[in-house]
């Protein structure tokens, strides 16, 4: 019988165990934001958020575009994020940071970085480099744009005060084929607080149309790299949920739920609940072109005009859920239940949608 356990306990002890990746989606599986951004609506800008929970770091906007890859991508794999570069000539990058409650034991202790990629050319896009960045300013308040200067090609980016290179980033010489790459370090800077992931292109002479691309990132305890952690994409999903969400946009009138109520004057006022607890009370703002964005109906009658939105009230919203404003009614009963809806907009492209927004 003891042997028979001993047996057991070494097979548990050998494998790979779960939840040890700190990055939410590594696989870039989660695109609520959108699966294409460039320069319309400046989506590609420096320091702009793009598939859920990655941003851009760039030397400048419209340096890259950025999209969710279906095709190439590593074997058995599905998603990959693609950077095609734009504007030749400029350093690019993409980086994760990691909120305070989940940097618990990363913090004082040896981690790595790993991630699969490849680039479409060799001739340009050959020196690509990863970093471990600690945060030593406030808890989860971190300055997204963690560069201070980009510097000249080969030298690796000036941090602002209060971020830290824990490792030394090299060239990690990148293929045209997909392979493995990591980074390690120990998290041992005096008051870190968060940790950043970065990956870029250090170099200066890039050609547009180039592309880099980067999948399976994985930031986990230990100086080796594992196989990537695989999570369903519900589960992944709840994780970005927890920084972004949005009203969905699956058909043209949809209904953007909420409990919501005629107000005096013309205001429609009302509650919307959160999907998931949120990081912090979110910035509330409409996809598109608010003006006309929505319309509203009191039990079977839809009131005169359309209605946008007008604010959230701060002193009633909070993680779970946010109390909010709309504008414009110019019929309906005061007192009496509404409902709102998308006025009549494209299926699939965001607009008329309410986002919330949490990200670090």
């Amino acid at each position: 019988m003891t042997r028979a356990l001993d047996r057991a306990n070494i097979q548990v002890g050998d494998a790979p165990l779960s939840n040890r990746n700190h990055l939410i989606n590594g696989a870039f599986a989660v695109a609520q934001r959108g699966t294409s951004f460039t320069s319309s609506s400046s989506a590609n800008n420096d320091d702009t958020y793009v598939l859920d929970r990655w941003y851009i770091l760039s030397d400048g906007n419209d340096i890259i575009d950025v999209s969710q890859e279906t095709s190439t991508i590593p074997t058995n794999g599905k998603y990959a994020i693609a950077l095609d570069v734009e504007t030749a000539n400029k350093k690019f990058g993409i980086a994760q940071i990691i909120e305070g409650n989940n940097c618990v034991g990363l913090i004082g202790d040896t981690i790595t970085f790993s991630f699969k990629a490849k680039v479409s050319d060799t001739s340009k896009l050959d020196n690509v480099k990863a970093a471990i960045v600690s945060w030593s300013g406030t808890e989860d308040s971190v300055t997204s744009d963690i560069i201070s200067a980009w510097g000249n090609e080969g030298t690796n980016p000036t941090l602002i005060t209060n971020a830290t290179y824990e490792n030394t980033p090299a060239n990690l010489s990148l293929t045209t084929s997909f392979a493995t790459y990591s980074v390690s370090a120990n998290i041992d800077t005096s008051g870190a607080k968060n940790i950043i992931v970065f990956i870029w292109s250090d170099v200066t002479d890039t050609t547009a149309g180039h592309f880099l691309y980067v999948t399976d990132c994985q930031l986990e305890r230990g100086n080796t790299a594992t196989p990537f952690e695989h999570r369903s994409y519900g589960e992944e999903l709840t994780f970005c949920q927890r920084y972004y969400n949005r009203t969905l946009d699956d058909v043209a009138y949809g209904q953007i739920g909420g409990s919501f109520m005629r107000g005096n004057s013309d205001y429609v006022k009302g509650v919307i609940d959160h999907p998931v607890e949120l990081r912090a009370k979110p910035a509330v703002s409409v996809i598109g072109t608010n003006a006309g964005a929505f319309t509203v109906q009191q039990g079977d009658t839809g009131l005169s005009g359309t209605i946008e939105f007008g604010s959230q009230w701060s002193s009633g919203s909070d993680k779970r859920s946010s109390w909010l404003d709309f504008e414009g009614a110019s019929s309906g009963t005061s007192g009496y239940a509404c409902q709102i809806y998308r006025n009549n907009r494209s299926v699939g492209d965001g607009s008329g949608c309410l986002q919330f927004d949490s990200e670090l």
